[in-house]
């Protein structure tokens, strides 16, 4: 077969030990997450309620803010309603329907401490009741405005790879297996270091086992990104892929890791940024278009959407 066979190195493995590939099941997806289900949590784990509170996406974030606020202010306004409405002073509902909105928005303004005034509790129940709202309210707004600060004060990396790997042209004679990627916000990333693992399953002894490979880099190594970053892995003599084909990759469900890390200046701490390739993305006979060209006054401007542009050879 022609990937070369090299001697097995356990301090190659990513960690996912000998367990093959398959099915085409990348290790690591290509946003960087790890493809990897956990069974036996129990059925209330609240250990990863903070991780997956602060690692959601916005849109999932805001929808679970704006929805809990909902139920829990329609919640308040059907126990007022059980009380009594009568007990709210200011309420100038003449039906149910009128009446839980009156409900509802008191129990907004007790929720959030702002108490307009026009509405107000009367009695003990009532009284208990809003206090105890407002109670909750202050602990739910200290604890939603914690998340937000943390979510907007992690650091994280936001790359932007290119969509495919392509065995293309290098230096003279020589071809190279190589993506791009770009620092998609306009924070300063220095120190940048990279790491390429490829891996595919082999058949020792009539079992599947995963090997893991380093490949050697081009250049590992970048001071400053300013601009996008061109990854190469020459396919010389010392390669493992020097020989390889659509086939054999397929063959053997081979992939690539990235393994990115910098130093954000903004933080002034070290990120990480993660993605793969799968066989097929792997274009051969093809080379990167530039992505970047100059403005009226000679700057230097990087097409960030141009990052995956390629022309076939």
């Amino acid at each position: 077969m022609p990937i070369h066979k090299r001697k097995f190195n356990p301090e190659d493995d990513l960690g996912f030990g000998t367990q093959p590939v398959l099915k085409n099941q990348p290790l690591i997806r290509q946003d960087g997450s790890i493809n990897v289900k956990r069974r036996g949590l129990p059925f209330y784990n609240t250990a990863n309620n903070y991780h997956k509170l602060i690692t959601m996406s916005w849109g999932k974030f805001w929808l679970l803010v704006l929805s809990s606020y909902l139920i829990i202010n329609t919640l308040f306004a059907f126990i007022y309603l059980f009380i009594g409405v009568e007990n709210l002073n200011g309420a100038e509902g003449t039906n149910t329907y009128q009446h839980f909105w009156d409900a509802f928005f008191f129990s907004a303004q007790t929720i959030s401490t702002v108490g307009y005034g026009h509405i107000s509790p009367r009695g003990m129940a009532a009284n208990s009741v809003a206090a105890l709202e407002s109670m909750m309210g202050l602990l739910a707004f200290a604890l939603a405005t914690g998340l937000l600060y943390g979510r907007f004060s992690r650091p994280t990396a936001k790359i932007v790879y290119s969509s495919n790997m392509l065995v293309a042209p290098y230096k003279e004679n020589a071809k190279g297996l190589m993506f791009r990627l770009a620092n998609l916000r306009r924070n300063t990333l220095i120190d940048l270091q990279m790491e390429i693992i490829f891996s595919y399953n082999e058949n020792v002894d009539g079992k599947l086992v995963r090997r893991f490979f380093p490949l050697e880099l081009e250049r590992k190594r970048v001071s400053i990104l300013t601009l996008s970053w061109t990854v190469v892995h020459p396919l010389d003599e010392n390669s493992p892929l020097k020989d390889m084909t659509y086939e054999d990759l397929k063959g053997t469900q081979a992939s690539v890791a990235i393994l990115l890390k910098a130093f954000d200046d903004t933080f002034s701490q070290t990120v990480h940024s993660r993605t793969s390739y799968k066989c097929d993305d792997i274009i051969w006979d093809a080379k990167f278009t530039p992505a970047f060209d100059r403005d009226e006054d000679g700057t230097i401007v990087l097409n960030l959407h141009k990052i995956g542009d390629f022309v076939r050879l």
